[in-house]
């Protein structure tokens, strides 16, 4: 079984599985899994500085940020108290975007490492805690909210729903927030497809209610980038669930997959098709992952405690 002080691996990396052909051209014969840092409660949002060379991720639980420096190893504190923060993302200027639990808002750092509040506030109500967030080529922010924060004191704190689980877009020009999709149980992962014309998003309504939805669902973009139609269904995750997703170049979407057990938790890749062609197995549940490194070909996953890498043979498709 794949344990973390695994020691000298045999190449080829057995936690790599093969299901379909399409995904060997990935797969590096040579490259194994890194367990880059360990000890959090509940790691998320792992997003990539390619000009500082080093990844932030948050801890939820910890109510903290982290950060891990590429050419030294080292794990430092990035940001503490961190407001319960869960998702992050970069926008075109290269500014760090947050979902925050426990202040129930996404957030800009800005430049000089002040904070300036994007949304936290909906037709006069309160957001739940906003999750999960990417930003499009044209400057929109779209995240979703589907209130994990506020269901146990232990990511955020136990609070009334004031609005609908929604997913938004923030209009990088007037900067007015619009619902995008409000027929979801709990939106949580999204990515844009290489060319943006789709947009993915994640359903883990069953970690809430038992027989709730635990699904990929994918979506046109349409009205020149503002709206979305046509939402069909992506991907199954059954027995288990996907929690945040990132496609790579060839349009592939890269989905952490967990509560599935062994054999199950780790990250699928799907096809365009959304076909399941190949794994990649880890000790526990992963929550999220990013492209990064030099070349963006190093897959950098967060688990429930740790954080993880293993190079591939494609690049990731989104910002950063």
């Amino acid at each position: 079984m794949w344990v973390r002080q695994r020691g000298l691996v045999r190449y080829p990396e057995p936690a790599v599985e093969e299901l379909d052909p399409r995904f060997a051209q990935y797969n590096l014969g040579s490259a194994v899994i890194e367990l880059l840092a360990t000890g959090g409660r509940w790691c998320e949002g792992p997003v990539w500085f390619g000009d500082g060379r080093y990844l932030l991720w948050s801890d939820i639980p910890n109510n903290r940020m982290l950060r891990w420096d590429e050419e030294t190893g080292a794990v430092s504190n990035f940001r503490s108290p961190s407001n319960y923060a869960n998702g992050n993302t970069r926008d075109r200027q290269g500014r760090l975007v947050t979902c925050e639990h426990g202040a129930r808002r996404v957030t800009r750092t800005e430049y000089d490492g002040s904070i300036t509040v994007l949304m936290d506030a909906f037709e006069g109500k309160r957001l739940n805690a906003p999750n999960d967030v990417v930003v499009k080529s044209d400057g929109s922010i779209w995240f979703t909210d589907p209130g994990y924060g506020l269901l146990k004191n232990y990511e955020g704190a136990v609070a009334p729903f004031e609005l609908p689980r929604n997913v938004y877009r923030i209009d990088a020009q007037s900067h007015a927030a619009t619902v995008v999709a409000a027929d979801f149980d709990r939106p949580n992962g999204l990515c844009f497809s290489p060319d943006e014309m789709l947009l993915y998003i994640v359903d883990t309504g069953a970690s809430h209610t038992p027989h709730g939805p635990r699904h990929i669902r994918v979506f046109d973009v349409v009205d020149d980038g503002a709206r979305l139609a046509n939402g069909r269904l992506f991907a199954d995750m059954t027995p288990g669930m996907a929690d945040g997703i990132r496609t790579d170049a060839d349009g592939n979407v890269w989905a952490a997959a967990g509560w599935g057990g062994p054999g199950y938790d780790g990250v699928h890749c799907y096809a365009p098709d959304g076909v399941l062609i190949g794994k990649i197995h880890l000790p526990e549940p992963c929550s999220n992952l990013c492209f990064g490194g030099a070349r963006k070909n190093r897959l950098f996953m967060t688990g429930g405690q740790s954080l993880y890498s293993i190079y591939v043979e494609t690049t990731g498709a989104q910002w950063p």
